[in-house]
């Protein structure tokens, strides 16, 4: 019921946007986030964006780099990444619930090279 997409293979100072849809909830009352797993690495908080008034958190390490979106009338949420750097090679986890993650996608994996 989540559906991420936009990985890929880009170079170091290259740019993506992922894009996770959701289906079947009322996503547009959820909050909505982004996680990673790095290779060897566990999962991390990346960024979230609540549905009230659309506030965002970031990992500190992302922040000005990465920006998280969201368009509820598309029940999408998007991770606009810039600048990236070989450390952001990982597996992108969309997720979502009313006041925690409680539903997860499959991973969009970004791969930058230097």
């Amino acid at each position: 019921q989540l559906q991420a997409s936009g990985g890929g293979l880009v170079q170091a100072g290259g740019s993506l946007r992922l894009s996770c849809v959701a289906s079947g909830r009322a996503f547009s009352r959820y909050l909505m986030g982004w996680f990673r797993r790095a290779p060897g690495k566990e999962r991390e908080f990346v960024a979230r964006i609540d549905w009230i008034a659309g506030n965002t958190y970031y990992l500190d390490s992302v922040k000005g780099q990465f920006a998280i979106s969201r368009d509820n009338a598309k029940n999408t949420v998007y991770l606009q990444m810039n600048n990236l750097k070989p450390e952001d090679t990982a597996l992108y986890y969309c997720a979502a619930g009313p006041n925690r993650f409680d539903y997860w996608g499959q991973g969009t994996l970004v791969t930058v090279s230097s």
